[in-house]
């Protein structure tokens, strides 16, 4: 498919066989992209609202794949799959269950053993939950709705801001403010990434 999606700082490319999932054929820049991809978040959103989602289902393979389904779905054939190709991040493809089982198991004795403050634990998830990189598009997303997931239904606080800006896909000063706190978090300074998700 010749469709190039030109990227932004923090975006992993799609390789041939991904974008060969694109369900809507009329789609041939990334604003158009952009404009289905958020159309479909916000069905999931809509999905969210007014559930009361308990800890054990939040914290299983089956949410994680179900969350991302639900967000990309009418967009992308491949939606809630594990990706299928080693990216520039991320852990290698054959690992990602092994990973993102040993994240879950961390994440439920966190919980139990109250080792970190609510807004620690759901942004240390969220970081973890990117660097596995579980689906081939969306991660970033898909991690911070995680986040809201976690810090509302396990915690009962409000979600986050992320900077106050709707869409952190786009590029612009509020991205570059979360790019750079990524990558403190990267280095092991979590304080920043927690600070930009309550802003």
């Amino acid at each position: 498919m010749e469709l190039d999606f030109g990227l932004i700082d923090g975006q992993t490319p799609l390789d041939e066989e991904e974008k060969e999932g694109l369900l809507i054929g009329t789609i041939t820049t990334r604003k158009e992209l952009d404009e289905f991809e958020q159309l479909n978040i916000e069905q999931a959103l809509r999905w969210i609202i007014g559930k009361k989602f308990k800890t054990e289902e939040i914290l299983s393979e089956g949410f994680i794949k179900r969350l991302h389904r639900r967000m990309y779905g009418s967009v992308w054939g491949w939606a809630g799959e594990f990706r299928r190709s080693n990216k520039n991040i991320g852990v290698d493809r054959f690992e990602i269950p092994i990973v993102l089982r040993s994240l879950l198991d961390d994440c439920r004795y966190w919980i139990q053993h109250q080792i970190y403050l609510p807004d620690e634990l759901a942004i240390r998830f969220k970081h973890r939950l990117v660097e596995i990189h579980c689906f081939a598009n969306g991660n970033g997303r898909h991690s911070r709705l995680m986040a809201d997931i976690i810090i509302e239904h396990v915690f009962n606080l409000p979600i986050y801001s992320w900077g106050s800006q709707l869409d952190l896909s786009k590029s612009g000063k509020v991205r570059n403010l979360y790019i750079e706190a990524i990558k403190m978090a990267d280095a092991g300074d979590l304080a920043p990434l927690i600070k930009f998700a309550r802003q």
